[in-house]
């Protein structure tokens, strides 16, 4: 596009989004911790997910020396059920380190903000822009989408190396003079508009500078690389009973699902029976021995790379005492005080059993 038609689009991109944008929590501020709260959640999660969570979070956490100050568990437990946890590890980290680093002011330095725990370009140019209305093109999936169609790039979308062309075309296209509108704007087109799956090109605003729409060829972009197979694991994992308490397990903090708690156990060898993995992982992971007294359960459940299929056992104390091999923590706890600690979703699945069974006991 011509420097005309990029002022064409901007304004009409813009006028788009006065009269269709979503009336949502976090766009009722300009404060940068809220903002910075939003973004993070919004990675990988839908907007009508998010939006509970985001109210939750700030009543809990209103502000960033609030969240500074929480201690993590409780930050896992608001966060419980949203997945991806280091997101939620990283903010709590985030704001410690402006607390310690920068008297508990937001910076204003967009460096500075980088630097943050899990911090990265998108996250940098959406709260700089939109809160403090620096000139900075954020590209999260749903702007990815619309510039390959608009400009029709051939750029993989799902390629890391990809990230650099659609930053550069971003930041031509970027309105410097209102940035923070102009980024939402774009974002709420790819989410309403210039969807994956049957965009809406009649009711597109841009659809007379969209390449892609003129030559008909909407439904070929963007362009992804095929992913590999998603894996399947076989997963044992005992409930362990002793004294009227049941054993659960803290995750270690780095790594997927870090900080949160489970019922010990893991994977299933080849031609292991899963009652057998169950008493093989529990000596393993907490040097007890134990004997499995009935099954409880199988789930399935789906992470972002691989999926698993969990049989669940009651089992019964036999002898030893708990030493950790891979937790870095454990509780002998009621079942009538496990929803003060946050599970993975997983776990989730089946924890409304044991609640049942012991109702029904």
């Amino acid at each position: 596009m011509n420097k005309k038609d990029i002022r064409k689009y901007r304004k009409r991109l813009i006028h788009w989004y006065t009269q269709n944008q979503r009336k949502l929590p976090w766009r009722q501020t300009d404060d940068p911790y809220r903002i910075w709260v939003s973004e993070v959640m919004l990675q990988q999660t839908r907007v009508d997910t998010v939006i509970p969570y985001y109210l939750r979070f700030v009543q809990r956490f209103p502000d960033l020396p609030a969240l500074a100050r929480a201690d993590l568990q409780e930050v896992l437990k608001t966060w419980e059920g949203m997945g991806y946890y280091a997101r939620a590890r990283n903010l709590h980290r985030g704001t410690r380190e402006i607390v310690n680093k920068h008297n508990g002011v937001f910076p204003e330095d967009v460096k500075a903000f980088r630097a943050l725990p899990g911090v990265g370009d998108y996250i940098s140019a959406a709260v700089f822009s939109i809160a403090f209305n620096r000139p900075h093109g954020a590209v999260d999936g749903n702007v990815k989408r619309v510039l390959a169609r608009l400009l029709m790039l051939d750029a993989p979308v799902n390629k890391s190396s990809s990230n650099k062309t659609f930053r550069y075309e971003a930041e031509k296209l970027l309105d410097r003079d209102q940035p923070g509108i102009y980024n939402q704007a774009l974002m709420e087109l790819g989410a309403l508009v210039c969807t994956p799956r049957h965009p809406d090109c009649a009711g597109c605003p841009l659809r007379t500078f969209c390449r892609a729409c003129a030559k008909s060829k909407v439904d070929i972009y963007p362009h992804r690389l095929k992913r590999r197979p998603v894996p399947e694991y076989h997963i044992a994992a005992g409930v362990v009973c002793k004294n009227g308490r049941v054993l659960i397990t803290r995750r270690r903090l780095e790594g997927l699902l870090g900080g949160l708690w489970e019922f010990p156990g893991g994977k299933v060898g080849p031609n292991e029976q899963p009652q057998s993995a169950c008493v093989r992982e529990i000596k393993e992971e907490v040097d007890l021995n134990i004997e499995v007294a009935g099954f409880l359960t199988r789930i399935k459940h789906v992470y972002t790379h691989f999926r698993i299929v969990m049989d669940v056992y009651h089992c019964r104390y036999v002898s030893g005492r708990v030493r950790l091999n891979g937790p870095v923590d454990h509780r002998w706890i009621k079942l009538k005080d496990i929803d003060r600690y946050p599970f993975p979703k997983a776990n989730h699945k089946f924890i409304p059993l044991l609640k049942e069974e012991e109702l029904a006991s």
